[in-house]
């Protein structure tokens, strides 16, 4: 019998105590053999949790020593440049954790660049899970809650920026005010309120530190605490393959393999933001010395996520209008505020509206891969499209001055670009994935194209097919094709009005447009037919693979290829031809 050590009675007694009270046993039994799929996209929701805890870990450190008050101080700290410089106390000891505070600077790079990452990583996985279709059913509110994350992410983001009242921040903050003023009737209550009277106030920072630290990461825990307990729940979506279906989940259990990976991953990702933190300097606060609201830094380039809405404000025409004695400057409302009010809301109901006008009622638990939903992943390229041109819109002083080109120049490209550009990007996305589909289906009906010539015994020349391995077989014959709905009839058998016929009409035009173009997939019999011609190909060149086999590497002179047989000296081949050359 095998002696156990103090170890394992410690803790078996321990989960023995635990298990009587609360059953616990039975709970991680149950639910520490559940299986998860594996692919490497599924990691960029594990990048995007473990930067948050980064974030979360940092900025413990940093509110110790922080300090959120406008209040004017003269500075008397280690950066001899601004000594005796009369700013606010945020900005006083944002310079104080980053030159006097033993390991200041790098907690408080690394609390910035783990944002950074935390944005780019939830961004980059709500592509995959567009792209794919995984908010379809039961997905839908797990998609909404990503929508949450982001946009709460934005909001952390902003706000931690605009903390430490330097001049680039202060900057960041006069345009936030100037959104807000640009809204109709409320705006400039909204801004007397927020920054309590007339900007900067005194009071800005301190409501701004509340919200950075408490109330946006508090909404951010519990909407990642919902949204696993989704995955969970609903399980994890999987992409084609062998033996996959939209009934199981094949993969690796979660005790131990995805706990090991999951631990070791996650030190990964701390290690590289440590040491990005480390290395790469970001937002150096001290070059651009305390906010003053008459200066402005030149150059001032936010965050990139902020980006686009940059470029819509500077990509816009200088529209103002005066109804009923307001002022509506339709440059700053309609770039910064109702096109991203437009953006995210369509984000948001997007999973609501391809299920309405497909009628799609089921549960989806495959992936769809991107090249067999066109008409998606055209959308989703397309709004890529408009956003990096906003986003390049937002740094079009600096490529003017590092390329030497107009401004205006610049700004008018991208003005006529951004109407363009998207619906051009639409259409060739969706031919290329039609493409795709096409040479799919000539894989299944052909085999694969080895790119190999041969020549048959009577002289013809065919390229040899080789026929598609069980993998890419269960990858491509994972598609699903859907039907268009039908254009409904005006009137029923009686001759009454449809009345719910201009919807049901909507709805079909929105499903042709979705659907109409599509590659089908062959039929079985079609596919095995294919399959078999490909390996009646393959079994015409197998004698010429036999004879190639067989050859073998002569070391006689360095290396000669010799086939079984043949002579291998010139000797022997001039004994053969009777002595003739």
């Amino acid at each position: 019998m095998t002696a156990t050590s103090p170890v394992e009675q410690v803790g078996g007694g321990v989960a023995t105590y635990v298990d009587q009270r609360v059953g616990s046993n039975k709970f991680l039994a149950r639910n520490l053999g559940k299986v998860f799929p594996d692919h490497w996209s599924f990691m960029l929701g594990e990048i995007a949790l473990y930067s948050f805890i980064v974030v979360l870990l940092t900025g413990t450190f940093l509110t110790l020593f922080f300090k959120p008050s406008m209040t004017e101080v003269l500075y008397d700290g280690s950066y001899v440049p601004l000594k005796g410089i009369l700013m606010s106390e945020a900005y006083s000891s944002t310079l104080d954790i980053s030159f006097d505070v033993r390991g200041g600077l790098l907690l408080r790079q690394m609390h910035h660049w783990a944002a950074l990452i935390f944005i780019a990583a939830m961004s980059v996985h709500m592509f995959r899970v567009f792209f794919t279709g995984a908010f379809r059913k039961p997905r839908e509110f797990n998609w909404i809650i990503g929508v949450a994350l982001v946009t709460l992410g934005l909001g952390a983001g902003f706000s931690g920026y605009s903390l430490p009242d330097d001049l680039l921040s202060g900057t960041g903050l006069q345009i936030a005010r100037g959104i807000m003023q640009s809204i109709p009737v409320i705006g400039t209550w909204m801004a007397f309120l927020l920054f309590d009277g007339e900007f900067p106030g005194t009071e800005f920072i301190s409501r701004l530190y509340g919200v950075h630290i408490l109330l946006i990461p508090g909404l951010i825990l519990a909407l990642v605490t919902i949204h696993l307990m989704l995955v969970w729940t609903q399980k994890h979506t999987q992409f084609p393959g062998p033996g996959r279906t939209n009934d199981n989940v094949v993969g690796y259990p979660l005790m131990p393999v995805y706990m090991a990976k999951a631990g070791g991953f996650f030190f990964i990702v701390f290690g590289v933001i440590a040491l990005i933190g480390g290395l790469v300097t970001i937002n150096p606060i001290w070059i651009f010395g305390p906010f003053m609201p008459d200066q402005v830094s030149a150059g001032s380039q936010p965050d990139w996520y902020i980006g686009w809405l940059d470029g819509a404000l500077r990509t816009m025409p200088n529209w103002e209008s005066v109804i009923f004695g307001f002022t509506i400057s339709w440059n700053i409302f309609i770039p910064a505020v109702v096109i991203p009010g437009i953006i995210f809301t369509a984000l948001a109901l997007y999973p609501f509206l391809e299920a309405w006008v497909t009628g799609d009622k089921k549960e989806h638990h495959l992936l769809d891969r991107p090249r067999n939903a066109p008409t998606r992943t055209g959308i989703g390229v397309m709004a890529l499209t408009f956003y990096l041109l906003l986003w390049v819109g937002g740094g079009n002083d600096i490529i003017a001055i590092t390329f030497g080109l107009s401004i205006n120049s610049i700004i008018w490209f991208l003005r006529i670009a951004l109407i363009i550009l998207p619906p051009i990007m639409f259409i060739v996305t969706r031919r290329i994935c039609l493409g795709l589909q096409r040479r799919d289906r000539e894989k299944l009906l052909h085999g694969y194209e080895s790119g190999r010539i041969l020549r048959l015994p009577h002289g013809e020349f065919i390229e040899v097919h080789q026929p598609i391995n069980a993998k890419e077989m269960a990858v491509i014959t994972g598609k699903t094709d859907i039907t268009p709905l039908a254009l409904p009839p005006a009137t029923d058998a009686d001759g009454v009005r449809n009345k719910h016929y201009a919807v049901k009409k909507l709805r079909s035009k929105l499903s042709g447009f979705f659907y109409s173009e599509n590659v089908p997939l062959p039929t079985a019999a079609e596919i095995e037919e294919g399959q078999h011609h490909a390996e009646h190909a393959a079994a015409i060149e197998a004698p010429l693979h036999a004879f190639e086999d067989a050859d073998q590497i002569n070391r006689l002179h360095g290396g000669v290829l010799h086939h079984p047989g043949m002579p291998e000296t010139n000797a022997e081949q001039l004994a053969k031809d009777g002595g003739h050359l």
